[in-house]
């Protein structure tokens, strides 16, 4: 049965009351992909999403086993992080899954007391909370294992002022081209195995004290061809948001299928970031060489019928492929550039927001039909 979203305020307070208030989050701290050349790929981001440098860690550093580029825009940062030796375990990250999101840092007030109340409940400990001090302060980590061999780490920065963490220094290189304007991360979507979407499900409820805030099943996200369902989590100030998504029967191999082939099991699928002007960023992004998935341009003959009226201009909407939908709250405008990996792995999502909560279930056909096209070019549909 698919939970129809109703989006009135009282019912988003409604989901959000359901989450539990014992492990407080502010916000995400930072994403962690492994990568296996993080000063190229430092590079790239910088080049085609408008990404700053921020800090580094490597040798000039102290640290001998492994170099890290910390990348920002807004209040989104990244950290591309490579092996220094055949032998580092890193390697066999980069072996099974290719450039991928390793850790999802989570900022927390306390990172002890987050990595007893969920290890309580049933998590697996990454590492327990151990402190890291310099000149500036101090920050507490600890770490917990989720799907695949995806880990939340919590970040307590409270009593440090440094930079960005202790053992990192600035960077800052000559080449530091414009930001693109993306401001935060709206959500990260982790695609797991056969069944297991519930699993997950009860680990960010039980685990975690998120609520379900919304859930997609087979009739809603799929084609004449593949089908996939999706259950959306959230924290209890919905500053976190996971879409968890599984396969589902169909009659040929879905995305997510694909996903787990190539990545060698589950993992984040996409990283959504958010905008105020999408035009201006996405077409930024394509002139630095970002490829997005488009629609058919028969799409933009009825969307407007769809979603009624909109601030913007139809026609740079469908000459870019931005696609519109539109909830009870608003309309939100979106566009998936294609995988930023040779792997059709890892994607991002562009996202801009007019008042809508959703997540763009009005898209799902001409957008999942789009990656079909794309998964029939590569033969692995």
């Amino acid at each position: 049965m698919t939970q129809k979203f109703d989006n009135s305020t009282l019912q988003l307070e409604k989901v959000f009351s359901e989450a539990e208030d014992f492990l407080p989050i502010n916000g995400t701290d930072y994403v962690e992909l492994y990568v296996g050349n993080a000063k190229q790929a430092a590079l790239y981001y910088m080049t085609a999403f408008g990404f700053q440098p921020m800090a580094y860690a490597g040798l000039e550093t102290g640290i001998k086993d492994k170099a890290s580029y910390v990348l920002q825009q807004g209040k989104i940062r990244l950290i591309l992080t490579s092996p220094m030796s055949a032998d580092h375990p890193i390697n066999d990250h980069l072996r099974k899954h290719g450039d991928g999101v390793k850790y999802v840092a989570l900022w927390v007030d306390d990172a002890t007391k987050s990595w007893e109340e969920t290890t309580k409940r049933g998590a697996v400990s990454e590492f327990e909370p151990k402190k890291v001090v310099d000149s500036n302060g101090e920050v507490v980590y600890s770490a917990i294992k989720t799907y695949g061999e995806t880990v939340h780490i919590f970040v307590e920065r409270k009593n440090y002022n440094g930079l960005f963490l202790p053992g990192y220094k600035t960077w800052n290189p000559e080449y530091q081209p414009k930001d693109m304007g993306l401001k935060y991360i709206d959500h990260m979507v982790g695609n797991v195995g056969w069944n297991e979407m519930n699993t997950w499900v009860d680990f960010y409820k039980r685990i975690m004290g998120f609520a379900q805030l919304v859930s997609f099943d087979d009739k809603d996200i799929s084609t004449d061809y593949t089908a996939l369902m999706s259950k959306v989590m959230t924290n209890g100030n919905g500053r976190i948001k996971f879409p968890i998504n599984e396969p589902a029967e169909g009659k040929k191999k879905s995305q997510i299928e694909e996903y787990l082939d190539f990545y060698g099991g589950a993992g984040v699928q996409h990283i959504a970031v958010a905008t105020d002007n999408i035009i201006e960023t996405v077409t930024a992004m394509r002139d630095r060489g970002v490829e997005f998935l488009r629609v058919p341009a028969t799409y933009y003959e009825t969307v407007l019928d769809r979603v009624g009226t909109i601030d913007e201009d139809l026609k740079p909407l469908s000459e870019l492929g931005i696609l519109i939908d539109r909830d009870d709250e608003g309309y939100l405008l979106q566009i998936f550039t294609k995988p930023v990996c040779d792997r059709p792995t890892l994607f991002f999502e562009i996202i801009q927001r007019k008042g809508a909560k959703s997540f763009g279930k009005g898209n799902f056909k001409a957008l999942f039909e789009a990656i079909e096209r794309e998964q029939e070019v590569r033969g692995t549909l």
